[in-house]
């Protein structure tokens, strides 16, 4: 797992910047910047918004004394996809877009979901219950 998040460190920023040239020299450095910005300010927009929703539903299942474990991971797929959409570049916006629009992220969970389950069974991922 940390050669694969050591080769994603190295890899996804040279292509990032290899990507951000290229649509500088194809589009202008002017509208690359601004691509750039309102794909930030749009993510933001969508986490804020796709949080919210998420935070409350949470809320509601927990009132009703159901455990909100979809919730939960959708919160994760939402924080992360913001986080990655406030790093500039093409490709980690498209991550947090996919993060973040319901449709998409909803394809996504169940990978995330299995790959918790068996960082949990390995003993590399704890949960604590109070």
């Amino acid at each position: 797992m940390m050669r694969i998040l050591l080769a994603l460190i190295i890899i996804v920023p040279a292509l990032e910047i290899g990507l951000l040239v290229l649509s500088g020299n194809t589009l202008g450095v002017w509208p690359t910047v601004l691509l750039i910005i309102s794909t930030g300010v749009i993510g933001a927009w969508l986490a804020k918004k796709q949080g919210l929703e998420t935070l409350r539903r949470a809320q509601d299942q927990m009132q009703y004394g159901q455990i909100p474990g979809n919730a939960i991971l959708d919160g994760l797929c939402i924080l992360v996809g913001g986080v990655v959409l406030l790093t500039p570049g093409f490709i980690t916006d498209a991550i947090g877009f996919l993060l973040l629009v319901p449709v998409t992220r909803n394809m996504i969970k169940p990978f995330i979901g299995k790959l918790i389950q068996k960082m949990m069974d390995r003993g590399t991922f704890t949960v604590i219950r109070r």
